[in-house]
């Protein structure tokens, strides 16, 4: 992997200046999250689904939604999941 794709793909939490770099905290927080919706995505929504797909419990999965901001509308027709929009 090359230094350079990975700062291409990162976007991270906060405002940076020019010539700052992300924080490796930040740039781990936006890929889980990309890897959580997508497998939320993958599997209609499914939380037991998503969650065995990325090899974790339920619980866990369900934690790491809150922490990184993930929210499940209870309507089905919302269904991909989103992020809100950063804090």
């Amino acid at each position: 992997m090359q230094v350079q794709s990975v700062s291409d793909e990162a976007k991270p939490g906060r405002t940076l200046g020019e010539g700052a770099r992300p924080r490796l905290k930040d740039m781990v927080a936006d890929y889980e999250r990309k890897l959580i919706l997508s497998a939320l995505s993958a599997s209609g929504g499914h939380q037991r689904r998503a969650a065995a797909t990325l090899g974790v419990l339920p619980t866990t999965l369900l934690e790491k939604m809150k922490r990184l901001g993930i929210h499940r509308s209870s309507s089905p027709q919302d269904i991909p999941l989103r992020a809100p929009d950063r804090l």
